[in-house]
């Protein structure tokens, strides 16, 4: 991702089938402060455009866990974990396998492409039963279930390990 694709990032998180899951970061200003950083190399998470058919559709990001202490706690990750979370952004596309494809090829070709990683993890809200399945379809099984005080939501702890 380039810091030219955060408008479109922006406009994205702003539709109501993604907003109803990706609930921060409203504004534009709010984007470029939480998104920039990584673009420009000073944070450690991962951020892609997901491409299909050569237009933009959707977005995924993956980071090492243990980057993120507070958050490594709360899930009581283990070393060697990386986290990845995402989103299509075109209501027409989803329900469609899409996300499904994606985890699978995603977490082989780029999270499992580092060496140290040895699983990966991810924390959709358990409402979220489109999301929980498409990681299930993918590979992944539910390991635990937690309540996150940052949005006093009840999440699913999703995980795959590496073969």
């Amino acid at each position: 991702m380039r810091r030219d694709d955060l408008p479109l990032l922006h406009e994205w998180l702003q539709r109501p089938h993604v907003q109803r899951w990706w609930r921060e970061r409203e504004t534009y200003e709010e984007v470029v402060e939480h998104y920039l950083p990584a673009i420009e190399g000073s944070d450690p998470t991962d951020h892609y455009l997901v491409v299909l058919d050569g237009r933009p559709v959707g977005f995924v990001e993956t980071y090492l866990v243990a980057d993120y202490p507070d958050h490594a706690r709360l899930v009581g990750a283990e070393p060697g974990a990386a986290g990845v979370d995402l989103f299509i952004a075109d209501a027409d596309l989803t329900g469609r396998g899409i996300g499904t494809e994606l985890l699978r090829r995603f977490v082989s070709e780029v999270v499992f492409a580092r060496p140290a990683t040895t699983h990966c993890v991810a924390d959709p809200e358990t409402e979220n039963i489109a999301s929980v399945r498409a990681f299930e379809k993918a590979g992944f099984r539910v390991v635990m279930e937690f309540l996150d005080p940052g949005d006093g939501k009840q999440h699913a702890l999703v995980r795959l390990d590496r073969e």
